[in-house]
């Protein structure tokens, strides 16, 4: 590692999770206005699952993207791209400046996820369902080389209505991916409406837990839970996947945002992206 990323990284671990959380959202924030509008309420709501898992919970080299030794983390709801390019920039894999970039012609950020354009993006999105699948793909692959790593993916409820999810879920299980760690964003939400007016995936966790996977159901903005929650993943000692479900509130941490009926896809006036800002910076100092 150069001096320069040693500096950087060691900056980088002595800043608290809250701080990194907040900072995430600063950045999704800042990058949703460029376009004026945006998943803007899906990135502040998984802003607190993000800091945990790359803050806390994650093996990887920011100067490095493609280490070998890396975790992976397996971004299946394409549409969520402005949550992990906030976390990436927070982490160092991408420079601050390029959020300016967002949507734009050329960028390295596009509204919805591209791996073939954006470093530390594992997967390309966009199509709902099939994060899942190519995780137990990865799992399997990192299990054949004989790597000790782990596959995280984070997809969302409205994937729970995907026959898919759960044949991958099934074939998780049955090939004993300990390796594999699902990360659920249940915020209540999708394009359609409410997930459970659409399709009722409850109870979930028994439902996993038939499907032979590790579950625990915690508060996604709850950052003490989401620690022990992931060290509880990474530790169980059966041979069999894990899950961590998390309940998030959509547009956590901008309460007048928070409220707003219709949040799937936020058209936010120019006016309120700087009190969006400082209503969370009033948050941060609490």
């Amino acid at each position: 590692m150069s001096p320069a990323h040693a500096t950087a990284a060691r900056e980088r671990s002595n800043v608290l999770l809250p701080e990194r959380a907040y900072r995430i959202r600063r950045n999704a924030l800042r990058m949703g206005e460029v376009q004026g509008q945006g998943y803007i309420a899906q990135a502040l709501g998984i802003a607190d699952v993000l800091a945990v898992a790359y803050f806390h919970a994650m093996t990887y080299r920011p100067e490095d993207p493609e280490w070998e030794g890396r975790d992976r983390f397996l971004l299946s709801i394409g549409h969520y791209a402005i949550a992990l390019y906030a976390a990436l920039i927070e982490a160092g894999i991408l420079p601050e400046d390029e959020l300016e970039t967002y949507g734009c012609d050329d960028s390295r950020l596009p509204m919805s996820a591209m791996a073939a354009y954006t470093p530390g993006m594992e997967i390309t999105g966009g199509s709902l369902g099939h994060g899942l699948g190519i995780a137990v793909g990865f799992a399997l692959g990192l299990k054949r080389k004989g790597s000790k790593n782990f596959v995280y993916n984070l997809f969302s409820d409205g994937e729970l209505d995907e026959g898919s999810t759960w044949e991958a879920a099934m074939s998780a299980a049955s090939f004993g991916l300990d390796n594999l760690i699902g990360l659920v964003d249940v915020n209540g939400m999708q394009a359609d409406g409410p997930s459970r007016g659409v399709l009722n995936f409850e109870p979930l966790a028994p439902k996993f837990e038939a499907f032979g996977w590790f579950v625990q159901r915690v508060d996604g903005n709850d950052i003490a839970a989401l620690v022990a929650a992931f060290d509880a993943a990474k530790a169980h000692p059966e041979p069999r996947p894990r899950i961590i479900i998390c309940d998030t509130t959509m547009a956590k941490g901008v309460p007048f945002l928070e409220a707003r009926e219709r949040n799937h896809f936020l058209r936010v006036e120019p006016a309120e992206w700087s009190q969006a800002l400082a209503v969370l910076a009033e948050g941060r100092a609490e």
